[in-house]
C-alpha cells in the first residue's frame, strides 16, 4: 500500500479501532514510566495518536497528537479536547528541531514500510531535545504484509525485526535503549522500547 492508501485505510477503520481498544492496560501504564523520566511540565509528542484514548489522554495537558488520519484526529479532538492536534507523516514530522521532551509511538511505526523506519527514528531524534526519550512499540518479528479484514478494512504492517529496530534506534542517536513487556488490550503481550537521545 502506498502512503495515500494507508491514510485512506486509517480513515476507514478509525472508529472501529477506537471502539475495540480498551483504554486501560499495562501498556498504557508505561506512559507513567516515561513521564517519570522527563523534566517537569514536559512537551510530549504522541505519534500515531489515533482517537487519543490510549496515550494522548494520559499525557500532560497541551501535549501534541500527530496522526496520518484526519478521522483519527477528529476522534482525538473529542477524546482529548485540550490536546494540540496535527495531521502529518512520521517520516517528515511537521515539528521544529529540539522542541519536545518525549515521544510516544504506540502501534504506529510498523505502518510505515520497513525500509523507511530509519527515517522515522532520525525524525524522532531531530525533534527531541538532547536527553529526550521515546516510548514505542517494539515489533517482535520481521514482516511486510497487508491484512485483509483487519478492523473491517485492510491495513499495511511492516517491520525489520526486533534486533534491527533496536540497532536502527541506536544508529539514529539513541544511545540508551531498554525494553519492557506489557499487555496489549487486543489480547496479546507486546514489547516496548524506551530510547534516550544522546546529549
Amino acid at each position: 500500500m502506498d502512503p495515500e492508501e494507508i491514510r485512506r485505510a486509517w480513515d476507514g477503520v478509525a472508529e472501529t479501532y477506537a471502539q475495540r481498544r480498551d483504554p486501560g492496560g499495562s501498556d498504557a501504564a508505561l506512559v507513567d514510566d516515561l513521564l517519570a523520566e522527563l523534566p517537569p511540565n514536559p512537551t510530549v509528542l504522541d505519534v500515531g495518536c489515533g482517537d487519543g484514548a490510549r496515550t494522548l489522554a494520559n499525557l500532560p495537558q497541551g501535549s501534541v497528537g500527530l496522526d496520518f488520519s484526519r478521522r483519527g484526529l477528529e476522534l482525538a479532538a473529542e477524546t482529548v479536547p485540550a490536546a494540540r492536534l496535527v495531521q502529518g507523516d512520521m517520516t517528515a514530522l511537521p515539528v521544529a528541531d529540539d522542541s519536545v521532551d518525549g515521544i510516544t509511538a504506540y502501534h504506529a511505526v510498523f505502518h510505515v514500510p520497513r525500509e523507511r523506519h530509519p527515517e522515522v527514528y532520525r525524525e524522532f531524534a531531530r525533534v527531541l531535545r538532547p536527553g529526550g526519550l521515546v516510548l514505542m512499540t517494539l515489533p517482535s518479528g520481521r514482516f511486510e504484509t497487508v491484512r485483509r479484514g483487519w478492523m473491517g478494512g485492510s491495513m499495511f504492517f511492516s517491520a525489520p525485526g526486533r534486533q534491527a529496530t533496536l540497532d536502527q534506534l541506536r544508529e539514529a542517536g539513541f544511545d540508551e535503549v531498554w525494553t519492557e513487556t506489557a499487555d496489549d488490550p487486543l489480547g496479546t503481550s507486546t514489547d516496548f522500547a524506551f530510547a534516550r537521545l544522546g546529549t
